[in-house]
């Protein structure tokens, strides 16, 4: 078995064996593709997004060295009237450039050890076919198609890591652009590959002063087109793993789904965490395990106008307006609040409407991932401060200490509402929303609640059983504190929460346009 060619089906018969979502229709697109001016495509993802699960997948099925079609006949290409064509009909190779990151970290040549390895694992598969001093991959790979009539099929998986982790190596990512253009965008690309397909994070328009590779036919995630299905799961497709293990397919929404592409897109989920709670039947912030959060944070802290304005309105759950830009700079050199917002689409931490041109947090598990890279940020001061504030509050709250509480909500209010909107109910519920943003790790937030008799205004569940209570908050407009705990008793706004705990505090908080005055009364509900 090869380690980049004649690879066999193994690495996505693991996935197979597990609990595996049918995306194989990703194989009737590229089939579609084979041997026309589309055939190179490039599918770019967050991590933990599938993406090295869909490259295993397409390998399996074009790799001639193995025999995929038990693997593949449960699953929808089955049925596709491609399947038997194109199954196990190529040479296919396999490359992981995080592999070669990894193992060379620090090196300027590791596009040479790539192409060299490459080059003699193939050799090995291919000894009546001469290497000449002078080639490079390509060479080789059209020699053989010349003297063999074979057309190969290449699977790049994490193509951008070199251009992710070198950024600040302009020799490496020039060199390995050149390797890139050299193989896809030259005359005999047509003649040695029957399709190519990568895979990454960032999409590939233009790094450093290299032109773009725009020959491949791009699904990002600000446009996945008719492939945006297979960017994650789709509502059907969680609502079976719900029903499969048990999971509360709301909490389930709320935690994970939220990247929505547009009215004719499907909204889809984050597979893998959708996969771990379910295999552990526990939600929770599962991306801050797998993907870089030095990076969300270090982004973040890039000190740039509007990025704050546009951080705050988002984290309020409001939608930002962005022009997601064509990606023509690298991720060294943005320069824009657009370009920011564009790169934290890319990388998941915001979900991209096509049709509004607008972003928004997409859900729970983002929000937390937001608030905990807000919570150390040494350029936004204001939103470091403000989430620290948060965290006062939600104390203070949780301590009884109305008077600590009604400060808190007073300084915020003052804050982060401009003086015509001052004496305005609806900003006033806007500032308790965010006042309280920081909850999100330890509780569901819920806001105007339907009770049977009314809407409690916010209202937080803990997330685990435990210590913590669950807390009912009403905001009273013109009226005491004390009228918000009476309201809260009379329409029973706790019974709804019984389900989950019967230690719940009640929380009235007032705000008198006159006096511009704010007061609070806590008590333990008694039942």
């Amino acid at each position: 078995m090869g380690v980049f060619i004649n690879r066999d089906n193994d690495g996505f018969r693991r996935y197979a064996n597990g609990e595996y979502v049918d995306k194989t229709s990703l194989i009737s697109y590229i089939n579609s593709t084979i041997s026309k001016p589309t055939m190179l495509t490039c599918v770019t993802r967050p991590r933990r997004f599938g993406k090295t699960a869909a490259a295993q997948m397409l390998y399996a099925y074009y790799d001639k060295s193995s025999d995929s079609r038990e693997l593949f006949s449960k699953y929808n290409i089955s049925q596709d009237k491609t399947f038997e064509e194109h199954l196990n009909n190529y040479p296919a190779i396999y490359l992981d450039v995080t592999d070669f990151t990894t193992r060379y970290a620090g090196r300027e040549d590791i596009v040479d050890l790539m192409q060299k390895e490459i080059m003699e694992d193939i050799a090995e598969d291919y000894p009546d076919i001469e290497v000449k001093d002078n080639d490079d991959l390509m060479a080789l790979l059209l020699r053989i198609t010349m003297k063999k009539g074979e057309t190969f099929v290449m699977i790049i998986d994490e193509w951008d890591a070199i251009c992710r982790e070198a950024a600040d190596k302009p020799s490496l990512m020039d060199k390995y652009v050149n390797f890139l253009r050299r193989m896809f965008k030259g005359g005999n690309t047509a003649k040695v590959f029957a399709c190519v397909y990568m895979t990454g994070i960032l999409p590939i328009k233009r790094y450093g002063t290299q032109s773009a590779l725009n020959d491949f036919q791009e699904f990002s995630m600000t446009k996945p087109r008719q492939l945006a299905g297979l960017f994650g799961f789709t509502e059907a497709e969680v609502r079976h793993l719900c029903d499969k293990y048990g999971m509360d397919y709301e909490e389930m929404k709320g935690w994970y789904d939220g990247y929505r592409f547009g009215p004719n897109h499907p909204s889809v989920f984050n597979p893998n965490s959708v996969m771990i709670a379910c295999s552990s039947h526990e939600y929770g912030n599962y991306w801050g395990r797998t993907s870089a959060f030095e990076a969300l944070q270090r982004y973040i802290d890039l000190d740039m106008n509007g990025v704050q304005e546009s951080l705050e309105k988002l984290l309020r759950g409001e939608r930002q307006e962005v022009k997601a830009l064509r990606f023509g700079f690298d991720v060294s050199s943005i320069g824009s609040d657009d370009e920011l917002l564009t790169l934290f689409i890319h990388l998941g931490y915001l979900s991209y409407n096509v049709e509004e041109e607008t972003a928004t947090v997409p859900n729970k598990e983002i929000r937390i991932e937001f608030v905990e890279a807000l919570r150390g940020s040494k350029t936004h001061k204001k939103l470091s401060a403000m989430v620290k504030l948060s965290d006062r509050l939600m104390r203070a709250t949780l301590d009884g200490d109305e008077q600590q509480v009604a400060e808190v909500i007073e300084h915020l209010h003052q804050e982060e509402t401009s003086p015509q909107f001052y004496n305005n109910e609806q900003a006033l519920r806007s500032v308790l929303k965010l006042g309280y943003i920081s909850a999100i790790d330890k509780y569901i937030s819920i806001q105007e609640l339907p009770t049977g008799k009314g809407y409690a205004d916010l209202v937080f569940i803990p997330r685990t059983g435990g210590y913590l209570p669950a807390v009912v908050v009403e905001l009273k407009w013109n009226k005491t504190e004390h009228a918000a705990i009476e309201q809260i008793k009379e329409r029973n706004y706790p019974d709804v929460l019984k389900r989950f705990t019967d230690n719940i505090l009640l929380v009235g908080i007032s705000y008198d346009e006159t006096t511009k005055q704010h007061t609070c009364k806590i008590e333990k509900y008694a039942g």
